[in-house]
């Protein structure tokens, strides 16, 4: 497919220097990222990163009796399948659109080669890598200490930062997928949220009606993701 769109949507080829960039704008590949789609699954190599411009990426651990629960999510902020640069080429998580949209993909040859070059492409993968690891890690924190409304909270925030609008397109079962629950308890958390005035949920579809209401509700973790990915990857990142 013809490029149609601007790579600078997504922030992380944003931040790219202009050198890298122009080396980078023939290979990347606009696709479409429909809802559900997975990118990779658990244990495969992967062929390609992705750096989504609209759509949101969840990364999902699967277990053998095929329960899931989410350990982080991906949108226009970064890219999908650092093990492909981190040297492990394959991970035991699977990447699903959980937000249909699009974005762009490399093939993985061509991102090894850039990351060995070490240079500003390297430190800058380096930056994000260390922030989706803070993001996995107080995922795994919220989900063992905080209660599932807060979970949700933070799950909606985290998804709202990576979208242009407040509305979301996500059935209940689909989040108690994503964090590892049954569906009745998503069911009584929305219900919380909802009649607290935050957000109104029908129809598969959830809109945020009051972003800072959620924010006051929700536990210390989406602050502490947000502040480190603030951190790392401002908006214009020097490298």
């Amino acid at each position: 497919m013809t490029l149609t769109a601007d790579p600078s949507l997504n922030h992380l080829l944003a931040a790219l220097p202009l050198a890298e960039l122009g080396r980078w704008l023939p290979q990347l590949e606009w696709v479409e990222m429909p809802l559900g789609q997975v990118l990779y699954e658990s244990g495969r190599t992967l062929g390609h990163v992705y750096f989504p411009t609209s759509a949101i990426v969840s990364l999902l651990y699967v277990m053998e009796n095929g329960a899931s629960a989410e350990i982080a999510v991906v949108g226009n902020e970064g890219l999908v399948g650092i093990s492909l640069f981190m040297g492990g080429n394959s991970t035991p998580s699977r990447a699903v659109v959980q937000s249909a949209g699009a974005g762009y993909r490399l093939k993985a040859a061509l991102m090894k080669d850039e990351f060995d070059r070490a240079g500003p492409v390297m430190h800058l993968l380096l930056r994000y890598t260390q922030a989706l690891i803070t993001q996995m890690a107080q995922t795994a924190v919220c989900n063992r200490h905080h209660s599932l409304d807060q979970q949700l909270c933070r799950w909606l925030l985290l998804s709202l930062d990576r979208l242009k609008s407040n509305e979301l397109a996500m059935t209940q079962e689909l989040i108690a997928n994503m964090l590892g629950v049954r569906r009745e308890g998503v069911t009584e958390a929305a219900f919380k949220l909802q009649a607290a005035g935050l957000i109104r949920y029908a129809r598969g579809r959830i809109t945020v009606l009051d972003r800072p209401g959620l924010e006051m509700r929700t536990c210390e973790c989406y602050a502490v993701v947000k502040r480190e990915y603030d951190r790392l990857l401002p908006d214009k990142l020097a490298v």
